[in-house]
């Protein structure tokens, strides 16, 4: 059963980068819930898209799933034959809880849960492929190559849901959204001391683009389309279609 994220509740001396170990990957649900606003929304509407966009006989993936929320919502959705999902997760803490997750539920499309960098996966006759609040963990300098994979291992028609949080070029909006999401977490519970030393350690490992951004390298790539389907604050999710 996942535990009550407190983490961050009392002082730490030495604040390192924000992992996902196996205390993170134990409070994960609780984290992420009370964290990310409209993430439970997020989550039900990627295995609607999947059910509208999953072929049979395709691939779909779940790259950066950490316990299988937006896997367990597609394989609920899913009504397709052949179809195969691919979970894939680079914390052993993360794949293992995600397993158990996974085998809980009966289903007939089959999953495999893959402990890799998601940098290194084949992606292969695919019809939808998730990115959620994945892909501001990876370099910038990373981010371009493994859209263009995504890309070239999609189908025609095939859809990219990549969940992101943002930036924003109008500074006055910009610290809004921030001061909303952080009235969001003090709405959760969240301590100031909570929210002041989670943000130290996520700083360095979790870099944000602009919607711009996003707009712009998958036009570059070629997706035909591209849009915002769900933003709440500074959070939110896009579609791109090849």
């Amino acid at each position: 059963m996942a535990g009550h994220d407190n983490i961050f509740a009392a002082p730490i001396d030495k604040l390192g980068d924000f992992t996902f170990d196996e205390r993170v990957a134990e409070v994960f649900p609780d984290m992420i819930q009370r964290s990310v606003p409209g993430y439970s929304n997020i989550i039900s509407a990627i295995g609607m898209l999947a059910e509208r966009f999953a072929k049979p006989h395709t691939n779909l993936y779940d790259l950066g799933c950490s316990l299988g929320a937006a896997t367990l919502s597609m394989r609920r959705h899913i009504r397709q034959e052949g179809c195969h999902i691919i979970a894939v997760d680079n914390s052993s803490a993360m794949v293992e809880r995600c397993r158990l997750h996974i085998e809980a539920y009966r289903s007939d499309t089959t999953t495999e849960v893959v402990e890799a960098d998601i940098r290194d996966i084949a992606i292969e006759n695919a019809s939808v492929v998730v990115l959620n609040f994945t892909l501001q963990f990876l370099a910038p300098e990373d981010r371009m190559t493994l859209l263009e994979k995504i890309y070239a291992g999609l189908r025609p028609g095939g859809i990219l849901i990549l969940s992101e949080k943002y930036i924003f070029d109008d500074e006055q909006v910009h610290e809004l959204l921030i001061d909303l999401h952080h009235d969001f977490k003090r709405a959760n519970g969240y301590s100031e001391l909570e929210i002041s030393q989670k943000r130290s350690a996520i700083e360095n490992v979790m870099r944000p683009d602009s919607i711009a951004t996003h707009k712009e390298r998958f036009a570059k790539i070629g997706f035909s389309s591209s849009e915002v389907w769900f933003q709440c604050f500074n959070f939110g999710s896009m579609i791109a279609i090849k």
